[in-house]
């Protein structure tokens, strides 16, 4: 009985001591430090010979990620009728994050993908890109900056 015991109690200490499971997902993994509602607080387009800087004092531009969609919605202050969004999937594979635009308006844009390059640090999302649909013409630099909303 002696023996029994201390064997049982071998293997617990064994079982607690013995590495979790590696698909187990922690806190720390990528994907869940980017999931929440963020507040654009920064943005600019660069196309062609242009630099567009958003005037972020005259809008709210919100960004929602969950674990596997992401949706944005912009509006207006003074002007509620300019209020639009999007959404879609994405993909995060280490700071790569490309997202695929399902429900748009914009049929330019629509089922198009499009790779981000992500930083996080503290309360921040720093996201940038060059958003390209060859069969239209278009490309033009990306870089926005949000804050996580508590």
């Amino acid at each position: 009985m002696k023996n029994l015991l201390s064997i049982a109690i071998l293997l617990l200490v064994f079982m607690a001591c013995t590495p979790k499971n590696k698909t187990t997902k922690t806190l720390e993994e990528p994907i869940y430090t980017i999931i929440g509602t963020w507040k654009l607080v920064y943005g600019e387009v660069k196309e062609n010979d242009s630099l567009t800087v958003r005037d972020v004092s005259k809008v709210e531009f919100i960004k929602i990620i969950n674990k596997t969609h992401f949706a944005y919605f912009n509006q207006g202050y003074q002007e509620p009728r300019n209020f639009y969004g999007a959404g879609g999937t994405y993909i995060l594979k280490g700071a790569t994050y490309t997202e695929k635009l399902t429900y748009t308006a914009w049929e330019d844009y629509r089922d198009q993908s499009f790779p981000f390059t992500i930083e996080i640090k503290k309360d921040s999302l720093i996201q940038y890109g060059i958003e390209e649909v060859k069969e239209k013409g278009i490309k033009r630099y990306v870089l926005e900056k949000y804050v996580r909303v508590p």
